[in-house]
């Protein structure tokens, strides 16, 4: 699980670090909390992470693309028309959706030998807390619940 968060203090034994001008609202916090054997989720991040967050979320756009991808990977094109946006601005927002982790893409080759590129949301869930005066956004990605799936189902069958 990704999670941006301004808070202060430490998250899983790691210590969010400040930087020279002590300014909270630059803290990156990072941790590797343990998930089962050999499984470890990281958490990241800062407030610069969830204002881009909120950022992009506000953008019209990204939203209709977030939606679109969620059915399965699409290619630009598709994603243009569906949208209802060119392609530049497709490609604007996908790219900023992917540096945040909320799209991936897929690379296939037809069957005519030519490569494309596919686009699917990648966010599975997103929470956002405010607590104690403290903002704190939570994002949980597809691979990380199939990740914690493959592990649970391997301690069910007993294998390591």
């Amino acid at each position: 699980m990704r999670r941006a968060t301004n808070r202060a203090g430490k998250i899983g034994g790691a210590t969010g670090i400040q930087d020279v001008r002590g300014d909270l609202l630059s803290q990156q916090i990072v941790a590797y909390l343990p998930v089962n054997d050999g499984v470890y989720r990281v958490q990241q991040g800062g407030a610069s992470d969830s204002a881009e967050i909120f950022q992009i979320l506000a953008d019209e756009y990204a939203r209709k693309i977030l939606l679109a991808a969620d059915h399965g990977p699409k290619t630009a094109k598709t994603l243009s028309e569906e949208c209802d946006a060119s392609l530049t601005t497709v490609y604007r927002r996908v790219s900023r959706l992917q540096a945040l982790g909320l799209v991936e893409e897929h690379n296939t080759v037809d069957e005519d030998g030519s490569h494309r590129s596919k686009f699917e949301t990648s966010l599975e869930e997103l929470h956002v807390e405010i607590s104690d005066g403290q903002l704190s956004l939570t994002l949980e990605t597809r691979d990380e619940l199939a990740d914690n799936f493959t592990s649970l189902w391997s301690d069910l069958r007993g294998e390591d």
